[in-house]
């Protein structure tokens, strides 16, 4: 009886230290989209972020570059929204402006990880809305004219192109349809690809985004169809995004490319050819340069329910912003991170050119209504491009549809 009696006591004293003992804190969920793409670092950040820690997972949803902007607007609108968000930079207007991401200033000045003070103004800024920082920016990039030098010294030519002029006069020269070798490949798609790589021109012809029918922007956009109408880029052009239209500069079927830095990893590979990276050309000798600035930018969505968490995963893909170009061929937007060099001479020396054009790289936008000017400019070069208008009645067209927006 005692021994049963003590017994008892035992389960007893057990049972009232499982009572008050605290129950493990659940795993907190971090929905996060991003596009599809960009060499798996979605992907690989996410993974390892999970593998670093138990307290919060990252559940990833990869989408099309062209879907991400209408399904976030959907999903925010009906309470569906993810907690982060990877969105093109000129986009982060649209969202911020309507109160739609979070406002993250406070929590990144008390950030131990991050430091704005060490980002490039351009990308900074394009995260920012009415005074308030509501994304990081996850990395920068730009555009510039890549070359296949071995068809370039078959062709008689020592020099890339530095103006407009001369790009159109060695795109001929350069043309071999014999030998399936256009002069140059691009993306003229109607969608936001085709405008990034057609507003620099634009710019340089003295125009911006508000501005997009002077006399230079009409030149260029006529030099863009005049390499069309003369079989100098094949058709796919039209309906090709970046990365398409550079893998026939890869596989040799094009003796330039405008493409931007995220190739490098998968051009050194590929490329059985020697090849460099030039400025993209000017209107004129010593013309007025620009370029795009691209990337994508990281914010949390007003309405989540895990903000602490998120901001977490923020600071986390902000803390691997030194493995951005050697593992996934991205630019940090950070001044404090040196590139290291590759080891390919050829990608190294392209890494510098890409450096000094960023200089020139100007931001879309940044406008709530990005996207609708965006559609007035590439609805525009793809009318010229196509037949259905002349270059300077589409571009006409196009101001009139932005001066409505931005008036």
């Amino acid at each position: 009886m005692r021994l049963q009696r003590l017994a008892f006591l035992a389960t007893l004293a057990l049972s009232s230290v499982s009572m008050f003992t605290l129950p493990a804190a659940a795993q907190v969920t971090v929905k996060m989209w991003s596009i599809d793409g960009d060499n798996g670092l979605y992907t690989k950040l996410a993974e390892d972020f999970n593998a670093s820690q138990s307290e919060v997972v990252i559940e990833s949803r990869l989408l099309a570059f062209d879907d991400l902007v209408n399904e976030a607007l959907k999903a925010f609108a009906t309470g569906q929204a993810p907690d982060i968000i990877s969105l093109d930079n000129p986009d982060f207007a649209l969202f911020s402006s309507r109160g739609a991401m979070l406002d993250i200033t406070d929590r990144v000045a008390n950030s131990d990880v991050i430091d704005t003070s060490v980002y490039y103004e351009g990308p900074l800024a394009s995260a920012m809305w009415d005074g308030k920082l509501y994304g990081l920016p996850k990395a920068t990039n730009t555009i510039a004219l890549f070359y296949n030098k071995d068809l370039f010294a078959k062709a008689g030519i020592t020099e890339p192109p530095t103006t407009w002029d001369e790009l159109l006069e060695d795109a001929r020269k350069l043309n071999d349809p014999a030998n399936n070798v256009y002069g140059i490949t691009f993306s003229a798609r109607a969608g936001e690809e085709g405008t990034f790589q057609f507003l620099p021109w634009v710019q340089m012809g003295g125009g911006s985004f508000k501005e997009v029918n002077t006399p230079g922007a009409v030149k260029a956009l006529e030099i863009w169809k005049t390499l069309i109408d003369e079989k100098l880029a094949s058709q796919d052009v039209l309906s090709q995004g970046q990365w398409d239209s550079t893998g026939t500069f890869n596989a040799g079927n094009a003796a330039m490319a405008i493409s931007g830095p995220w190739e490098l990893g998968r051009m050194a590979a590929d490329a059985k050819f020697d090849w460099g990276v030039a400025l993209l050309p000017t209107e004129t000798e010593g013309g007025p340069r620009s370029s795009a600035m691209g990337d994508f930018n990281l914010g949390i969505f007003a309405n989540s329910q895990h903000p602490d968490e998120a901001f977490k995963v923020i600071e986390y893909f902000a803390s691997q912003s030194d493995r951005l170009f050697p593992e996934f061929s991205n630019i940090p937007a950070r001044s404090d991170i040196p590139l290291p060099a590759t080891g390919d001479a050829r990608t190294d020396a392209a890494l510098k050119v890409f450096q000094e054009q960023l200089q020139y790289a100007q931001p879309r936008g940044p406008h709530p209504e990005w996207q609708k000017i965006s559609k007035a400019i590439y609805d525009a070069f793809q009318a010229a491009l196509t037949g259905q208008m002349s270059p300077k009645d589409a571009l006409d067209a196009a101001q009139a549809t932005i001066t409505g927006i931005v008036g």
